[in-house]
């Protein structure tokens, strides 16, 4: 497998994860990141490791880090809520609305028969989604999600509970698999996180063909590039 480079520095790597392709071994075996870290080495003496999570189905940016410091560092921005996170997500219905934000604490919950799950909760922790409409094609509508906090299935979650309408494709917050949508469609299509004394991380991924499929091929991610690669 090769990855696209959004990003690279002597502290810092960002690719574009494909949707599918979860961070760590599933139980039932089955390819991950971790299968990759030694090709992203990239001529580097550490093999990078992921800084946050992204959900196996959600593609996009996805921050690694070079060095144990790097990682530290990166890992209390996200802490601190000082990066700027971007997704983009296809959502069950046609939204009401352009704009708004979604103020929803969530719980995680669980049982032996449905698993677990995150549902809002006043007991639950904080969680806050600024969310705006940019396209509707087929009944279905294209929807920009700027998170504040990074809980767990935040998105999935405030979609499904806040708009009323669940991300396409989800299979615990929505009808699960669909026609078009084999995957629940979200994708990290931009992060920025500010470094003292060095320019910042930026990096913008394209939309996948999954969505161009949906109709949404004309909506680009915000942003910029800093050069691409394959790795």
């Amino acid at each position: 497998m090769q990855f696209t480079i959004l990003f690279e520095d002597g502290e810092a790597l960002v690719i574009d994860k494909p949707g599918g392709l979860p961070l760590d071994r599933p139980r039932a075996g089955g390819p991950c990141i971790e299968d990759h870290v030694e090709q992203l080495r990239l001529g580097f003496q550490r093999s990078p490791a992921p800084v946050h999570r992204l959900d196996r189905d959600t593609s996009g940016c996805l921050l690694l880090a070079r060095n144990p410091k790097a990682l530290k560092r990166f890992s209390a921005a996200f802490e601190e809520k000082q990066v700027e996170k971007r997704y983009l997500g296809v959502v069950a219905g046609v939204v009401e609305g352009d704009e708004g934000t979604i103020e929803l604490a969530l719980k995680k919950i669980s049982s032996a028969a449905d698993g677990w799950r995150m549902i809002p909760a006043r007991a639950g922790k904080p969680a806050v989604t600024h969310w705006r409409k940019l396209a509707v094609h087929n009944g279905l509508t294209l929807v920009e999600f700027r998170p504040e906090t990074g809980r767990t299935h935040q998105i999935r979650v405030h979609a499904a509970s806040g708009l009323g309408l669940p991300l396409l494709g989800d299979p615990i917050y929505g009808a699960g698999t669909v026609p078009g949508a084999k995957r629940t469609m979200l994708h990290a299509a931009g992060l920025v996180l500010h470094r003292e004394g060095k320019d910042p991380i930026r990096a913008a991924a394209p939309l996948p063909a999954d969505f161009a499929a949906l109709g949404f091929s004309d909506v680009a991610p915000a942003g910029h590039e800093d050069g691409s690669a394959e790795a």
